[in-house]
């Protein structure tokens, strides 16, 4: 399966056809905080990558992801797409959603340093692994350079050491070098840059109306 084909998955797995989905016997889960959250109540009994339900670090927990799918994940994304993937260029797209991407880093920053460790507190947790992600990806598809969140970067740095994420990033077998893919990356973005900038307008608010400048 690939992330960037649409409607992989036939609608008993997941009604919107995409990729994250899992079975589990007769049960499906699909979209990545709720299989997150269904793993770890099932199978997460020891509470090694959870807190309990009930306690103000599993309130913590679940603020945090849902924080990812819906500030995170999206915004990310979407500078993804306009950065490196998208067949124009805007550069009104490139400036929204790396700004709000890099914002968004400045939270996790700020809260790591009040943590001085993970997101939900002193425990990794599903919350830190559904960020992670994401902030791996940055420094190849974005440019962005993790030394501006000091918090943030010895974050990522420690969950990289982790013999199970080793492990995960090489699931499945990923078809270029470290190395080949920044460069594909790299080179992803000067194509970007080189093309003509297609936006024609910008709308102004004044006094409850839109106008046009063209």
């Amino acid at each position: 399966l690939s992330i960037l084909t649409r409607n992989q998955l036939v609608p008993q797995i997941n009604p919107n056809g995409r990729i994250p989905a899992i079975t589990d016997g007769n049960q499906r889960v699909f979209e990545s905080g709720a299989i997150l959250l269904y793993l770890t109540d099932k199978y997460d009994t020891e509470r090694r990558f959870s807190y309990a339900p009930g306690t103000p670090e599993y309130v913590e927990e679940l603020c945090w992801l849902m924080w990812q799918m819906g500030g995170l994940g999206p915004m990310q994304g979407q500078a993804n797409h306009f950065r490196v993937f998208a067949q124009v260029r805007s550069d009104y797209g490139i400036k929204r959603y790396m700004d709000e991407t890099k914002r968004l880093y400045s939270v996790l920053e700020s809260r790591l340093q009040e943590t001085g460790a993970y997101l939900a507190g002193p425990k990794y947790t599903i919350a830190d692994i559904a960020s992670y992600g994401w902030v791996r990806s940055a420094p190849n598809a974005l440019d962005i350079d993790l030394s501006e969140w000091p918090a943030l970067k010895k974050w990522y740095e420690t969950i990289s050491q982790r013999e199970a994420v080793q492990r995960g990033v090489k699931i499945p077998p990923p078809k270029f070098s470290e190395e080949q893919f920044r460069e594909f990356m790299k080179a992803a973005r000067e194509k970007i840059d080189a093309k003509e900038n297609t936006d024609k307008y910008v709308c102004t608010y004044n006094w409850g109306t839109y106008k046009r400048k063209t």
